[in-house]
């Protein structure tokens, strides 16, 4: 039997099905509603003959890509980010996208991204959850040392604040509406911290089943948070060939086109994920107050490039050390990231 290609175009509401022999012969194609009983109901006829079903990387892929896995369809991923029909079609809509996808298929040609693993998937989720509720949590404490700085002409530490009731922070105007509104904010801060608090407990309880979490929290500026952050955003790191390839995914690389020696253009800088970005980010400025080693190297860095550039590429040595500790076991050796120390004649 002639194997053929499926393309999902997946939209929030419904989706278009283009199936493809090798021959490039467009075979059959469906509009469905949203789900997987209608999607499988349509494959079912083809499914011994499909090679690969790609699914357009949508917002909304969790439910038919794990659907499909379970059923054994051969899905991939396709990567929208880096697909470009050709810009001078005339006529393009849902049916020809969806086949388009069969097509790049059919050529092995297809962008694909990472299908993270159904069970700890939800986890990161939360954990990413968590970034918006510190966010949150944030703002209301900003808002909270505005009120008071307008209200007093004094400033509030955060260490202050934090220590703060609900009937102190009242008792610190006279008017009813301050008084209102500084007991409120209290009250959404201590809710948002109870809330963080929970999600950190249960997701700190996964990430310590996974042997990658004890290696990374023994990289300087690596704590419990970001230690969560990074094996739980990691997912398998067997995807990422080499160490290169993983500090460019956490956009600790520069983007730029080069010819000729040249610099031609900015390549895209957000390419790769935003959270693995801000963890060693974060992990960079932690390792250049309180590891001596980080230090010095990030003040060499900055005195010839700035701060700016010296905390992204301390950023970028540490994703690399984390590669070779995720990927290949060893522990963190300072004498291999920045080598020998020079000694003095």
């Amino acid at each position: 039997m002639k194997k053929v290609m499926a393309g999902i175009d997946l939209h929030s509401n419904n989706l278009m099905i283009g199936i493809m022999d090798m021959d490039g012969k467009r075979v059959a194609s469906q509009k469905l509603s949203c789900g997987l009983k209608e999607v499988v109901g349509f494959l079912s006829p083809f499914k011994k003959r499909l090679e690969q079903v790609a699914v357009e990387s949508t917002y909304n892929w969790y439910w038919l890509v794990d659907g499909l896995q379970r059923l054994r369809y051969p899905v991939v991923l396709a990567n929208p980010a880096g697909m470009e029909q050709y810009s001078g079609i005339k006529h393009a809509d849902d049916t020809n996208d969806a086949f388009f996808l069969a097509e790049l298929l059919r050529l092995k040609i297809l962008p694909t991204g990472h299908i993270y693993d159904e069970q700890l998937r939800p986890v990161r989720d939360l954990l990413r959850r968590r970034l918006t509720l510190v966010h949150h949590r944030t703002a209301l404490m900003l808002s909270f040392k505005s009120l008071y700085t307008r209200a007093t002409g004094k400033e509030m530490t955060l260490s202050e604040l934090k220590e703060l009731e609900i009937k102190q922070a009242q008792d610190l105007y006279d008017h009813p509406a301050n008084q209102l509104i500084a007991g409120m904010q209290i009250k959404h801060i201590e809710q948002l911290t109870e809330s963080i608090e929970r999600i950190e407990k249960v997701v700190l309880d996964c990430a310590r089943e996974l042997p990658l979490y004890t290696k990374l929290t023994t990289l300087p500026g690596v704590g419990t948070i970001l230690g969560m952050t990074i094996t739980m955003e990691v997912g398998d790191i067997k995807r990422f060939a080499e160490a290169g390839h993983f500090a460019s995914y956490c956009r600790t690389v520069e983007a730029k086109r080069t010819s000729n020696g040249k610099k031609k253009a900015e390549n895209n800088s957000k390419c790769g994920n935003k959270y693995l970005a801000w963890a060693f980010v974060e992990a960079a400025n932690f390792a250049r107050r309180y590891d001596e080693q980080c230090r010095k190297w990030y003040e060499r860095k900055a005195a010839k490039r700035g701060k700016v550039i010296g905390t992204k590429a301390l950023a970028c040595k540490l994703a690399k050390a984390a590669w070779y500790l995720m990927a290949l076991g060893t522990d963190y050796n300072a004498k291999r990231m920045f080598g020998q120390p020079a000694t003095t004649q």
